[in-house]
Parts: C-alpha cells; structure tokens; sequence
C-alpha cells in the first residue's frame, strides 16, 4: 500500500462564516484527486456537516480552530478534521429513529446520520493536547455503499 499524499490542506477559525472555504477546497481538491463528481457532492456534504458541528457544538462560540485535509490513498480519498474542541466521538452517535414522522422530531440531530450515509468509513481518535481527530474515507470506485 502506498502512503497517502495530502493533497490540500485548510485551516480556518472555529467560525461557521468560513465552511464556504471548506467546501470550496473539499471541491477542488477531490477534482483535482480524480474523483468523480457525485462522490465530490457526498464528500462535501459530510465534511460540512463534521466540521459544522466541530464549530456549533464543540468549540460552542469559544475561539479555537479547525484543520481539514485531503489526501488520495489508491482508490480511496481521506478526510481529516481536527479541531481544539473538547473530545466528542461522534461515530458513539445511536441512528435516529426514522420510523418517526420529521415533523414530530425534534430539531436538528440529523448531521452526523447524513455525514455516515454520505462516506465509507468514520473514525474518530482523540487529538493529542486535546480535541479531536475524525477520519472520513470515500471509495473512488462505482457501486453502492454496501458492495464497497
């Protein structure tokens, strides 16, 4: 196996202001890695909606900070998000209950669902110093998600 080549790299303030930065660079660094475009659409999404919550939830109006990079490893693209926010292992997060009707749900909740719907493969290990350190993985290759 060949070591992974980080492609691009961001770092942005814990501010959700800057996330149009984020997916920008999640577009054109997936382009730029060979991928095709609707897998680019579902990268874009989970990064979005992980580093959202990375601002939202765990930096929660405090200052701090979020790096996001990809790298192409053979025929899969690598997301990292890491961020100084307090540990939070989202890959903990039970499913939700979609048997319930949306509109007797309550709000919000749906972001980490959508992010796993969206990739491979999600890990998280906590950041050394504290924070977090969340791994996505897309397959480069056609299929569904469950003959990957």
């Amino acid at each position: 196996m060949t070591p992974a080549a980080t492609v691009r790299s961001l770092r942005i303030p814990s501010d959700v202001g800057r996330l149009a930065e984020v997916r920008e660079m999640i577009r054109s660094a997936a382009t730029a890695a060979g991928a095709e475009p609707g897998y680019i659409g579902d990268l874009v999404q989970a990064v979005d909606e992980d580093a959202t919550n990375a601002i939202v939830h765990g930096h929660a109006g405090r200052p701090g900070w979020v790096v996001v990079r990809l790298a192409r490893e053979e025929d899969r693209l690598i997301v990292t998000i890491e961020d100084d926010a307090p540990v939070f292992d989202p890959t903990g997060v039970p499913e939700p209950d979609l048997s319930e009707p949306p509109e007797r749900r309550r709000p919000g909740g749906m972001g980490v669902h959508l992010a796993r719907l969206c990739v491979d493969e999600i890990s998280h290990r906590p950041r050394p110093g504290g924070g977090n350190i969340l791994t996505l993985v897309r397959k480069l290759e056609p299929g569904t998600k469950e003959d990957r």
